[in-house]
């Protein structure tokens, strides 16, 4: 049974920013570019590469508000998934961080999930994730009570895949913990052609992301308030207005950026900060892609990809004092770095690789179901 005769299906998260998840649905829609994508919310002024794309959307995309606001539907999404008609494909393929994996398929489709991570607003870090946002208690009183349901829904809908992929050993374990289902690691990757080492640092450091209360740039701000040291962030989020409301005037708020110019900043910055726990991060080897080190909180996906002392430095707690002591560390030691070994170690997470290891993967699986 050859892949390239099977009917196949892409299903995926909401799509309204690009971020790593939407990287890898990129080069999903590039490798099967026939597959029509079922999502729930599609915003097609923030997301790129999908102009010629069959994408349907759910009931969700029609509502006040959804392609700026997703998250004030995440109670609605489940349905939104199961009504999905994917009847006629042999293959659905779902990259998933939230609800995609829940669609219904036949018994005899064969549903495989590229698993980011199980909901972390659900799961391991429910709890946190709720406090640390910037919204009312009666509001965050009803999250916690919706969360119950989505979490004893998201176990169910975790049954339906036949087989998991996880983008991380950090994912592979969660999804272990909370799914109870084996899976097979497949990492994320980059594309290093778009990215070269051209400019010498021009003395400010990057940080590049949503900001989301997760993403710790309320951390990263208030360390380089103390340090004082040129600080550029390149990304929008609900906390913007009150990271900006903390910021003293070296820390600069660049909000969202086109591919071209994030390509300069990683070439021109110092280093790359990056403060938060990801199931993988693509960021870091974005940057790395430019010949420029990472200093990056120990933890998640970034201690596989990071090699310490090499292309990057680690610090150990999400603290201040941590932070900024990793960042002193490296003003001090940042002629040790070598931007082509940088590179180079970059290089080894390339796209070419990503699509050799998920078409066999793939393969093998279709294969299995025909025997």
């Amino acid at each position: 049974m050859r892949l390239n005769d099977a009917k196949v299906a892409l299903v995926f998260d909401w799509m309204t920013n690009m971020g790593g998840a939407e990287k890898v649905n990129l080069k999903l829609h590039q490798m099967f570019p026939e597959a029509p994508i079922f999502t729930s919310v599609f915003n097609k002024d923030k997301i790129v590469g999908f102009e010629d794309a069959d994408i349907r959307t759910s009931f969700i995309q029609r509502l006040p508000y959804a392609k700026e606001h997703h998250q004030w539907y995440l109670s609605l999404m489940p349905y939104a998934y199961e009504l999905f008609d994917l009847s006629k494909f042999d293959i659905v393929i779902s990259s998933c961080h939230s609800c995609s994996k829940g669609v219904i398929t036949k018994p005899e489709t064969l549903h495989i999930c590229y698993c980011h991570t199980p909901m972390r607003y659900a799961w391991d870090d429910w709890q946190t994730y709720i406090n640390d946002y910037k919204i009312n208690s009666l509001v965050k009183k009803i999250a916690k009570r919706k969360l119950h349901k989505i979490r004893i829904w998201d176990k169910l809908a975790s049954e339906r895949v036949d087989y998991f992929i996880a983008n991380s050993h950090t994912t592979q374990k969660r999804i272990e913990k909370y799914y109870r289902r084996p899976s097979t690691v497949i990492q994320p990757m980059v594309n290093t052609d778009k990215f070269d080492i051209k400019d010498s640092p021009k003395g400010y450091f990057l940080a590049v992301g949503r900001l989301i209360p997760y993403k710790k740039f309320d951390l990263l701000v208030e360390a380089f308030n103390e340090l004082g040291l040129p600080l550029k962030i390149a990304g929008t989020g609900l906390m913007e207005p009150y990271l900006q409301k903390i910021a003293k005037q070296n820390i600069e708020f660049l909000g969202h950026v086109d591919e071209e110019e994030l390509k300069r900043l990683y070439q021109g910055a110092e280093a790359l900060v990056f403060p938060q726990t990801e199931d993988f991060g693509i960021v870091p080897l974005e940057a790395m892609a430019c010949g420029r080190p990472v200093i990056a909180y120990r933890d998640g996906g970034a201690t596989e990809t990071i090699i310490e002392n090499k292309t990057g430095i680690f610090f150990d707690k999400q603290d201040v004092i941590h932070l900024r002591t990793a960042v002193e560390k490296f003003v001090e030691r940042k002629k040790d770095f070598d931007a082509k070994e940088i590179r180079a170690h970059a290089e080894t997470f390339d796209e070419e690789t990503f699509e050799r290891k998920l078409s066999k993967y793939l393969q093998s699986k279709w294969e299995m179901r025909g025997e």
